[in-house]
């Protein structure tokens, strides 16, 4: 049997502006420990050299992940024209150089290419499974591997910035499965030049913005104080897109056993993915069939 973990059973979300030089699993664990949280976990992973939204969910908000993640994200990135890396990011090996620098019109042009439903390759060094082996593990041994293409929706992709004539400061907004390396990449590729990715920050992921977040100096500077469970955002936040509906006193009772309960509901079709409170206080995601709500995900939210 596995060791129970401890903790508070404490539910909400906290906007962490994570820090470069940290894996998203390591902020989420620096979370958990800060807030004495039984669980854990985030919506969305961040490369370890990228900065910005990283949407930590404590308790019952790790159940309505999947609204963040599937949600569109905006990223800001700066991308070295020029040369492409292993990595198709800074930190790797230089394998191809170009003196071809393309002008600002011949950028746009062919940014317009990538907008929309398109395929990208994961880059050789990403956390997808190879023959149930991650993609990075085996390209670290110095092996090449074909990935397959992966579908991904681009909402918008424009040039914001030329520092120079070797960067350019793009801003992509997408849904989700987005590698932004792979994005520079192919980018550098279309235009003749090669490219990478030099910086990286995501700048807001569904409801959730940097510019709100709470950095991990100041989680460690009010850990395991009233003050750090003040930055905990309503677990309803990730329901942004989806409708309400109110349980009636007997529903409320039904759905918080994972029975289908009555509500009370305007404009929602029959069939419709909605989620349900009671008071104020969200208590489960399902179904909306013909006065009821019948639940796919129970919350129990304690605190």
């Amino acid at each position: 049997m596995g060791r129970r973990r401890n903790g508070r059973e404490i539910s909400g979300w906290l906007v962490v502006d994570k820090p470069a030089g940290l894996t998203s699993t390591a902020v989420v664990n620096k979370v958990r420990w800060a807030l004495d949280a039984k669980k854990a976990g985030h919506a969305g992973t961040l490369d370890p050299d990228a900065t910005g939204v990283l949407a930590v969910a404590l308790g019952e908000a790790t159940k309505t992940v999947p609204y963040i993640t599937d949600a569109l994200k905006a990223y800001e990135f700066n991308v070295r024209l020029g040369q492409a890396t292993n990595t198709d990011d800074a930190e790797g090996e230089v394998i191809a150089t170009s003196d071809l620098r393309p002008t600002d019109e011949e950028i746009k042009a062919v940014l317009s290419t990538f907008i929309g439903d398109i395929e990208q390759v994961p880059p050789q060094f990403s956390a997808v499974k190879i023959d149930g082996e991650r993609a990075y593990k085996r390209a670290r041994d110095g092996e090449t591997m074909e990935i397959a293409a992966r579908p991904l929706y681009v909402d918008s992709l424009l040039l914001i910035d030329r520092p120079d004539e070797d960067h350019v400061t793009l801003e992509l907004t997408c849904g989700k499965g987005g590698y932004v390396r792979s994005i520079a990449r192919d980018l550098g590729n279309a235009l003749g030049c090669y490219g990478h990715v030099r910086a990286l920050r995501r700048i807001w992921s569904g409801p959730f913005e940097a510019d709100d977040g709470i950095t991990l100096e100041q989680i460690e500077e009010i850990a395991r104080t009233p003050a750090l469970d003040g930055h905990l955002r309503p677990v309803e936040e990730a329901f942004v897109d989806m409708a309400e509906v109110k349980a009636t006193p007997e529903g409320a009772t039904r759905l918080r056993n994972g029975n289908p309960g009555m509500v009370l509901a305007t404009d929602v079709d029959y069939g419709e993915e909605c989620w349900a409170s009671y008071e104020g206080q969200a208590l489960a995601i399902g179904r909306y069939k013909s006065g009821e709500l019948h639940p796919t995900r129970v919350l129990n939210i304690k605190n």
